[in-house]
C-alpha cells in the first residue's frame, strides 16, 4: 500500500473520493453487493481503511451513492428506450405490456443497478447517518418523480397514481431480482427436484409480467 498522502485541495479531495466511488463500482462488475468490503476497497485504492473514511462514513454510503448514480443513469436513458417501444396509437392495454416490456428492457445490462436495488431496504439503509440517509432519500424521490413523469406521459390514464407505479416498479425491479438470483444449495435444490421447478424465477419474464400486472391495477385505481 502506497503512503498516504492527505488531499489538500477541494479539487484533490474530489479526485480521491471519484477514486473510491470508481473503484467500487469497478468491484461490483466482479462481485455481489454483499461481497464488497471495505478491507478490499482499502487494498484496491492503496488507502488504509480509515482514510476511505474520511470520505465516506460507511460501506454503505459509498454503495447508496453508486445506487443513486446507477439509477439516474438508467432514468436517463428510459425515455429513448420508451418513446420507441411505446405506441400512442396502441389499445391501452397494449401500451400497457408496452410500458413494462421497455423498462424490463431497459435492464438487461443494468446488473449492478438491480443488484444494488435488491440490497437497498435489507442492506444499503443501515449503517448511515441520519444525514446521509436523507440525502439519499432526497435523490431516490427525485428519481422516482422522473419515472412518475415517463409513466404519466405514455400512460395518462394513470393520472396522479403514476407516482405510486413508479415507486412500486422501482421495488419490484429489487424484489424480483433478489429472487431471480437463488443461492448456490437453492440451486441445487430446483435441479435435484423438478417438482420445485415452479418457484424457479426468471428475472425478465417475471419482471415484464409483474410490471404489466401491477402497471393494470394502478390504472384501474386510477380509474374509480
Amino acid at each position: 500500500m502506497t503512503s498516504f498522502q492527505r488531499a489538500r485541495t477541494e479539487e484533490q479531495r474530489e479526485i480521491r473520493r471519484r477514486s473510491i466511488l470508481d473503484t467500487t463500482a469497478a468491484m461490483l462488475d466482479e462481485m455481489p453487493v454483499g461481497a464488497v468490503s471495505l478491507n478490499e476497497l482499502s487494498r484496491r485504492t492503496g488507502l488504509a481503511k480509515s482514510n476511505v473514511m474520511r470520505y465516506f462514513e460507511s460501506r454503505e454510503a459509498i454503495l447508496l451513492e453508486l445506487l443513486d448514480q446507477a439509477r439516474t443513469q438508467w432514468t436517463d436513458a428510459l425515455p429513448t428506450a420508451l418513446a420507441a417501444g411505446i405506441d400512442p396509437s396502441a389499445s391501452a392495454s397494449e401500451r400497457w405490456e408496452q410500458f413494462a416490456d421497455g423498462v424490463t428492457a431497459s435492464l438487461s445490462d443494468r446488473h449492478v443497478l438491480c443488484d444494488l436495488l435488491s440490497a437497498q431496504a435489507g442492506v444499503l439503509e443501515h449503517n448511515v447517518s441520519p444525514e446521509v440517509a436523507a440525502r439519499y432519500k432526497r435523490a431516490a424521490l427525485a428519481n422516482v418523480d422522473t419515472l412518475a413523469g415517463l409513466a404519466r406521459t405514455h400512460l395518462p390514464e394513470l393520472g396522479e397514481r403514476a407516482s405510486e407505479l413508479a415507486a412500486f416498479t422501482i421495488m419490484t425491479i429489487g424484489a424480483v431480482w433478489t429472487h431471480a438470483r437463488p443461492s448456490q444449495g437453492m440451486a441445487t435444490a430446483y435441479e435435484a427436484d423438478p417438482s420445485l421447478a415452479a418457484l424457479k424465477m426468471d428475472f425478465t419474464a417475471s419482471l415484464r409480467q409483474m410490471l404489466t400486472t401491477l402497471t393494470a391495477g394502478t390504472v384501474a385505481l386510477a380509474s374509480r
